[in-house]
C-alpha cells in the first residue's frame, strides 16, 4: 500500500480518495475549504493545513484543482506543495490546464529531484463510482510505471500517451466533444419535440439510439430536470473549450464546432446559469426555439 497525498477534495476528488482509502492506502489531505474534508477524515484519512505538508507527509502526491491559476496557488510559496517536494517524489496532477503550464510545472518539481506526471482522467462523478474512469498519463514512462498501480485503484484505464504535457493535449482533444455532443443532441430533441414527440420520449430514443455515446446515456436525462449538483458546470466546461481553442490555434487545427459550441455556453453564463451542468445548453438552445423550460426559477 501507497503513502499518498490528495490536494483538492472537490467533487471529483473527494471520490478518489474514497476510492483509494478502500484499497488500503494511507492518504493526508489538504482542501481550501475543510468542511469538504470531513467525511474522509472520518474514513481515516489525514488532514495537512497547507499543500506543503501534504507533500511532505507523502511519497505520491496527486492533485486536482480547476484551472491554471489554482495550480500555481498550490504549488507557489512558503506553503505550495513545491516547498515540501523533495528527491525521489512523485507529483501526479490530474487538473486539466494548458500543456505549456504543467511542462513548465515539471520544470520546476524536476529541479527538486522529485518527477512530475500529468494525468487528467476521462469521465464524470458517476463513470469513477461505478469503477470505469479512463486516465491519461504524460511524463516519463519509468515514473508512469511507478505510479501505475496507484492510478489504476482510481480507474481500470490508464494509459501512458507520451511525455509531459501530452495527457493534457489528450484530454482537451476529449472533452471539446462532450459539449459539442450536447449540443447536437439538444438540437435533436428540440426538433423532435416541437414536430410534436413529447421531450421525455424523444430522450428515451435518442439515449437507446446510434447516437448514444456513454456520455449522452449519462447526460441527455439533464434535459428533462438538472442534477441537484452540477457534474460538471458551465464556468468548468467553457475552461476546457478555450483550452482547445487555444491549442487549436498554436496547431493550425480547426474547430468549428467547438467554436459555436463555445458561444451557447457563453450565452448560458448570459443568462445566469454558470454554475449549472453544461448540459443546460439545451435549455440555452430551446429558448432561442421559443420553448421556456423554466430552468433557474
Amino acid at each position: 500500500m501507497a503513502n499518498l497525498g490528495f490536494i483538492g477534495l472537490g467533487v471529483m476528488g473527494s471520490e478518489m480518495v474514497d476510492r483509494l482509502l478502500a484499497k488500503g492506502h494511507t492518504v493526508t489531505g489538504y482542501n481550501r475549504t475543510r468542511s469538504k474534508a470531513e467525511r474522509l477524515i472520518e474514513k481515516g484519512m489525514k488532514i495537512a493545513e497547507s499543500p506543503r505538508e501534504v507533500a511532505e507527509a507523502a511519497d505520491v502526491v496527486l492533485s486536482m484543482v480547476t484551472n491554471g491559476p489554482a495550480l500555481k496557488g498550490i504549488a507557489e510559496g512558503p506553503d505550495g506543495f513545491l516547498a515540501g517536494l523533495s528527491a525521489g517524489k512523485i507529483l501526479v496532477d490530474i487538473s486539466t490546464v494548458g500543456p505549456d503550464l504543467s511542462r513548465e510545472m515539471a520544470e520546476k518539481v524536476r529541479a527538486l529531484g522529485a518527477d512530475m506526471l500529468d494525468a487528467p482522467v476521462s469521465g464524470s462523478v458517476i463513470t469513477l463510482q461505478e469503477g470505469n474512469l479512463s486516465v491519461m498519463v504524460g511524463g516519463r514512462a519509468e515514473t508512469f510505471e511507478k505510479v501505475k498501480p496507484i492510478l489504476l485503484d482510481i480507474g481500470p484505464k490508464v494509459t501512458h500517451v507520451g511525455g509531459n504535457g501530452l495527457a493534457l493535449s489528450m484530454k482537451i482533444a476529449s472533452n471539446l466533444s462532450l459539449a459539442v455532443q450536447m449540443l447536437a443532441f439538444s438540437e435533436g430533441v428540440l426538433l423532435a419535440e416541437k414536430s410534436g414527440i413529447k421531450r421525455e420520449v424523444a430522450v428515451d430514443v435518442l439515449t437507446h439510439s446510434a447516437i448514444a455515446s456513454p456520455m449522452i446515456k449519462y447526460r441527455g436525462p439533464f434535459v428533462l430536470q438538472q442534477p441537484e449538483e452540477a457534474w460538471f458546470d458551465v464556468n468548468m466546461m467553457q475552461k476546457d473549450m478555450l483550452l482547445a481553442l487555444d491549442l487549436g490555434r498554436q496547431l493550425n487545427v480547426p474547430l468549428p464546432t467547438t467554436a459555436v459550441t463555445n458561444e451557447f455556453l457563453t450565452a448560458a453564463r448570459a443568462m445566469n446559469w454558470a454554475k449549472l451542468d453544461f448540459a443546460v445548453i439545451f435549455d440555452v438552445l430551446a429558448k432561442l426555439s421559443g420553448i421556456d423550460t423554466g430552468v433557474g426559477r
